[in-house]
């Protein structure tokens, strides 16, 4: 079997089993949220934080192989607080991430802007996750133009009334080194957006414990990839990233373990496929 095989396609199965039957750098981009550790136990059995990175690692390694040279691997994670402190796992996993020759591209942080409200004694509610960016190369593809965004109001008085220092590359009065010619953004309607994705959580889906926004997957297949491009999420879930993929106009192919998850990832894909084209994200 090849990756051809599996193409708009949901797999039931573990990972571990299915990525080995797909060709190598066969996918442009791999975009998931694994179980968190000892997270959802009634829904996902969870991974001991000590056993994580262990747990990951030939995961990772299968990932590595069916991606291309110039495709990205974002994942979402977040640590999760043991014995009153917050646990270290995402950052070993990082660091051995890297002794396996990932890239440590970027860290991109979802800001969830309607966080459930609570009260702990030693800290406040989390209103952010990391989506960690990897890659294979320096070089690999990133159409940035795809997700600018407005310029927003500041543009309509900072640009209204230039300076000298506006009109050339004025280096910072404050000895950073850095420097900026802010007369390039004169008559621009779009910039580039900053690595900060202010998205709320997806309240809609009650029948998945941790679905993720659709918004948050189609930003970063917008960013990382092109129309009938391979998107791969290899812990599907409900099916998230897999829709996006299918109404940016990608292929998609994702992998989920729990039978009632891939049923519903099933539903979701293949109502996703029956709505007419007019009405796909754009």
């Amino acid at each position: 079997m090849t990756t051809s095989d599996f193409i708009d396609t949901i797999q039931h199965g573990d990972s571990l089993k299915v990525l080995p039957k797909l060709s190598e750098a066969s996918v442009n981009l791999i975009v998931t949220s694994p179980p968190y550790a000892d997270s959802r136990k009634k829904t996902y059995g969870g991974i001991h934080p000590d056993k994580y990175v262990e747990w990951f690692l030939p995961i990772s390694d299968e990932l590595q192989r069916v991606l291309t040279g110039d495709g990205s691997f974002v994942l979402n994670i977040k640590e999760k607080v043991v014995g009153g402190e917050r646990h270290t796992y995402v950052l070993e996993l990082i660091l051995a991430l890297k002794k396996r020759g990932w890239l440590w591209t970027e860290e991109y942080l979802w800001h969830k802007r309607n966080c459930a409200p609570g009260k702990w004694p030693n800290r406040f509610r989390d209103a952010w996750e990391r989506c960690l960016h990897f890659t294979k190369d320096k070089k690999f593809k990133m159409n940035q133009d795809a997700v600018m965004v407005p310029m927003g109001d500041w543009a309509k008085t900072r640009l209204k009334r230039l300076s000298d220092n506006d009109s050339r590359r004025f280096n910072s009065q404050a000895g950073s080194g850095f420097g900026k010619n802010i007369a390039n953004w004169v008559g621009r309607e779009m910039a580039y957006p900053t690595n900060v994705l202010h998205l709320a959580t997806e309240c809609g889906n009650k029948n998945h414990s941790a679905a993720f926004p659709k918004e948050l997957p189609s930003w970063f297949i917008k960013l990382f990839t092109d129309a009938g491009d391979v998107v791969l999420d290899p812990f599907a879930g409900s099916g998230t990233a897999c829709v996006a993929a299918h109404e940016l106009d990608r292929r998609f192919i994702g992998v989920e373990l729990k039978d009632e998850y891939y049923r519903l990832a099933l539903e979701n894909i293949d109502e996703a496929m029956a709505e007419p084209a007019q009405r796909k994200l754009i």
